[in-house]
């Protein structure tokens, strides 16, 4: 479970015993031909106690553009150069927030930071650029089709990490699913929902936005409400929110992405690694293609549901998508009852869902 971008530790830090010498100031390369966000840059970056270099043109940005500790774009830049890294931040002006989401989509921007509201937020990321611990992994499940079993997956690959001892958070990211909860428990669990953190902005505390989430079967959850009345829904400032706490809080990230362009944009750009989910159908594995080319330049890996009569080898579908086979889910008896009577987690114990979920994570299970 290795992250995307991790950068190397300073050579002296707390990590290498020396704690009275305080971090390299991270390296923040600019590209942007606006004085007003390079004015707002400036100020922010020194906020942040980060170093700033700003160059107007792509061009003269491609010496640092792969080396940068974090690389930003701002609206004006329509293209990037190829094969090389996503921008982690597209800088823009309020006034065009709508457009710069679209535009991140095109250039592949982990985040936007439209100003002068995201300042605050843009300088708490940045600093957190320069620590020596660049936080947990998040790893994000996307359903090749509709009904593939996704939300089952996330939830077994969660509470199998949890088993090892691993900090882990189970994010649901589609507020069109239903909610998580209702598949984890068949109580109202006490803690936060997503619409508690609709009106979030800026930073928030690791150790309480953790200490505020249900839990079940080892893990915490942050799902959409269970129920049937309107719910307030977060908009893209507060999600980026809830996933820098949820880096900084939780050794392992889960994230169930809805399969749609809003899910992907919301949540994919965030992951360190993407697992797909497809069954060994000609349609599902079609559909899982379509996904495939929308999903962001990570880590990816194939997770295939077969039937026990099903005589398609996985290998030759992941062969096929030309990704390669992260696991295979078991087509257990009982996970539709399960999943209505908030029972899933008591199929999670049975030894194919561990085997399963311990080889898609990388785990040392055994046989326990």
């Amino acid at each position: 479970m290795g992250r995307r971008q991790q950068r190397p530790r300073p050579p002296h830090s707390e990590a290498s015993g020396d704690p009275w010498i305080p971090p390299a100031a991270a390296d923040i390369l600019l590209v942007s031909a606006d004085p007003y966000l390079q004015d707002e840059a400036v100020r922010i970056v020194a906020a942040s106690g980060g170093r700033l270099r700003t160059v107007e043109r792509v061009e003269e940005a491609l010496s640092g553009w792969d080396t940068a500790d974090v690389l930003i774009v701002s609206s004006d830049v329509r293209e990037t150069p190829p094969r090389r890294r996503a921008p982690a931040v597209l800088l823009g002006r309020s006034a065009e927030a709508e457009e710069l989401w679209r535009l991140a989509a095109v250039l592949g921007a982990e985040r936007v930071a439209a100003l002068p509201e995201a300042a605050a937020w843009l300088a708490e990321h940045l600093s957190l650029a320069s620590a020596p611990e660049p936080g947990g992994t998040m790893v994000g499940v996307v359903g090749g089709r509709g009904g593939s079993g996704a939300t089952t997956a996330a939830i077994w690959l969660a509470h199998a990490a949890a088993n090892h001892g691993v900090a882990t958070l189970l994010v649901d990211g589609d507020p069109w699913g239903g909610g998580v909860e209702l598949a984890v428990s068949d109580q109202s669990l006490p803690g936060l929902r997503w619409p508690d953190f609709a009106a979030t902005r800026g930073s928030i505390d690791p150790g309480q936005f953790r200490d505020s989430l249900p839990t079940a079967g080892g893990f915490a959850f942050l799902s959409w409400p269970g129920r049937r009345e309107p719910f307030e829904s977060t908009d893209p400032a507060s999600a980026s929110a809830v996933l820098d706490a949820a880096r900084r809080a939780f050794e392992l990230t889960v994230i169930d992405i809805a399969r749609n362009q809003e899910g992907l944009q919301a949540f994919a750009w965030d992951c360190d690694r993407i697992l797909l989910l497809t069954t060994t159908h000609l349609k599902s594995a079609v559909a899982t293609a379509r996904v495939l080319n929308e999903v962001p330049p990570t880590d990816t890996g194939l997770l295939v549901r077969a039937a026990g009569s099903d005589p398609t080898d996985p290998h030759l579908v992941a062969d096929a998508l030309g990704i390669p086979l992260a696991g295979v889910v078991p087509d257990l008896r009982g996970v539709g009852a399960g999943t209505e009577q908030g029972r899933l987690l008591e199929l999670g114990r049975r030894r194919p869902v561990r085997r399963f979920a311990e080889a898609a994570l990388g785990l040392n299970g055994g046989d326990r």
